[in-house]
């Protein structure tokens, strides 16, 4: 049979020498070269302090990065095999929510404040699939709203944003990047701005959906602390480089690299 232990599952993402520059007359790099795949249904994390170039880089993937002030210069990001830089913009919009989604820091920043949570989900369902019955639509919101925990999902449906906690409007999110199952999840920090018990049920959360769907997750945290929960394989940035990689265990006890060492002890 295929599955033995030694053939890997399928590639879902494969990022290739990926460059960006600040877009000015001397354009800085921002990122080196970056280089990794992310395979079917496995966390990798990547790992670096502010300014490594993580976010950026997930930002790239999304094809989010602001037009104006940066660029990507050089390399590939492929995902199921098309080349997300090279397609046209309807293109990509279209496998936006349905083959790749992400998750942000600051919920707040991706939900809009004057329209019901519910409307939100509904509204990702309605733009990609055009012929989906308001009923219909609805029972699946209904259906995520308790996939992600929450509590009355019937009375959470007419909330707005305002009205929910941190926690809460996080798993809104992570309701809205899940509801079309794609094949990429990307979370940008997504647990920063919580407690500490609401980052755990989170984490837990992540990792309990992408079992059920079999969801590759790109998770990209400044905190060695979170990784140990939640990742398969660790990228390690500074600075626009890629430093080290590896799988979570050999980078846990056996960081090669001084900048890894010290990121895990702070």
């Amino acid at each position: 049979t295929m599955n033995t232990s030694t053939t890997k599952p399928p590639c879902v993402l494969s990022v290739k020498d990926l460059c960006i520059e600040t877009k000015a007359t001397n354009p800085r790099q921002l990122v080196n070269k970056l280089s990794f795949d992310v395979y079917a249904g496995e966390t990798l994390c990547i790992v670096g302090e502010s300014g490594s170039g993580k976010s950026l880089s997930s930002f790239a993937i999304m094809g989010l990065l602001p037009p104006d002030t940066l660029r990507v210069s050089q390399g590939s990001i492929e995902l199921m095999g098309e080349n997300l830089l090279t397609m046209n913009k309807e293109h990509l919009l279209s496998l936006r929510a349905s083959a790749m989604s992400m998750v942000f820091q600051e919920p707040m920043t991706a939900l809009n404040p004057v329209q019901r949570v519910g409307e939100q989900i509904d509204e990702v369902i309605r733009i990609h699939e055009k012929n989906s019955s308001r009923q219909e639509r609805r029972q699946r919101v209904i259906n995520m709203l308790e996939r992600v925990r929450l509590p009355e999902p019937e009375k959470l449906f007419m909330a707005y944003p305002h009205e929910l906690s941190g926690g809460q409007r996080q798993r809104i999110m992570i309701a809205m990047a899940l509801i079309l199952q794609p094949r990429l999840l990307i979370a940008d920090e997504p647990t920063t701005a919580l407690d500490v018990t609401t980052q755990k049920q989170i984490l837990s959360l992540i990792k309990e959906l992408q079992s059920e769907c079999g969801t590759s997750v790109i998770f990209v945290t400044h905190d060695f602390g979170v990784v140990a929960d939640i990742a398969d394989r660790i990228l390690v940035m500074k600075r626009g480089d890629s430093v080290e990689m590896g799988t979570c265990q050999q980078i846990l006890s056996n960081p090669k690299e001084a900048y890894t060492r010290s990121l895990i002890a702070s």
